[in-house]
């Protein structure tokens, strides 16, 4: 797609959102506005209905958005055939990652670079979102591979085992330490509780973990849902009588600092894995194929 309006406007489409399109692109929010205000221009159209924060597409945007996709999808099409044609035997071309809030924060970010070195033909993009989200990302064919945690799956999509994880209780540090045993689960859950979003894998395995107890998360003093794990883990600084929980991969600079300590729950065991997700039936592109295998490589190396 050779007009960088066209791929503005089409962000802009998927998202239903100028900030979310300015942020995929990494532009402004007022820049992504000119451009689609140079194709309303242009097309003599209003292609966008704003509605405050709100935006639908017009009749008009419909049209444009589905021709942006055919374009989009036949000039990618083109660029990965001159690529395999050029270097058959390398990976090339574009390759769409997703993964959920701790895989992308604290697993694959400090995968990527080595990752480029050794494909530097493949042209990556990588989208952060909870489970839920890249999960729809992936059957809407937005994305090429996904990396995920929690329990819930669909039968649409291909789950592969790619880590062990464990959430755990955490606090602001105190003067004492961590406490000497285990806290009643009532004790802990009297706490105000700092939990992840609807959708999320983090809060799909607490919510399971408390089900197997009898325990209705609807029935505790939940302070606040929050959409990602650094913005937990500040607010836990802040507030010494809170509650999170979060993976333990998350907590290695905190806990060093002496900022969070992990308080020990009695009777409660929140282990969960991180998976690679990708469209049931569908065979990898090849650079998703060497993106997995190279992870796994990574990651079984102790990387």
């Amino acid at each position: 797609m050779s007009d960088f309006r066209l791929r503005v406007f089409a962000a802009v489409a998927r998202h239903l959102s100028l900030t979310k399109a300015g942020q995929e692109l990494f532009v402004s929010q007022p820049a992504v506005t000119k451009h689609i205000r140079e194709l309303e221009a242009q097309y003599g159209q209003r292609l966008l209905e704003r509605r405050g924060n709100r935006v639908t597409l017009t009749e008009a945007g419909r049209l444009l958005h589905a021709h942006a996709d055919a374009a989009a999808a036949a000039q990618q099409q083109l660029e990965d055939q001159l690529l395999a044609l050029r270097d058959p035997d390398e990976a090339a071309g574009r390759l769409r990652l997703g993964a959920s809030t701790t895989l992308s924060q604290y697993v694959l970010p400090g995968l990527l670079p080595a990752f480029q070195a050794r494909y530097p033909q493949v042209q990556l993009s990588f989208l952060n979102a909870n489970s839920e989200r890249i999960a729809e990302a992936l059957l809407r064919g937005e994305l090429d591979l996904g990396f995920v945690e929690g329990r819930t799956k669909s039968h649409d999509l291909h789950y592969e085992l790619l880590l062990p994880d464990e959430l755990v209780a955490v606090r602001r540090a105190t003067p004492g330490g961590p406490p000497a045993a285990p806290l009643p689960l009532a004790e802990a859950l009297a706490h105000p509780l700092v939990l992840r979003e609807r959708g999320s894998g983090t809060l799909e395995i607490l919510e399971f973990a408390l089900r197997a107890q009898h325990i209705k998360l609807s029935a505790l003093p939940v302070a606040i849902y929050l959409d990602n794990t650094e913005a937990i883990k500040r607010y836990l600084e802040a507030a010494p009588t809170a509650l999170g929980f979060v993976s333990r991969r998350a907590l290695d600079r905190e806990l060093a600092a002496g900022l969070l300590e992990i308080v020990p729950i009695a009777g409660l065991h929140l282990a969960r894995q991180f998976e690679a997700v990708s469209v049931q039936g569908q065979p990898l592109a090849r650079p998703a194929q060497r993106f997995l295998s190279f992870v796994q490589g990574q990651l079984k190396g102790g990387k």
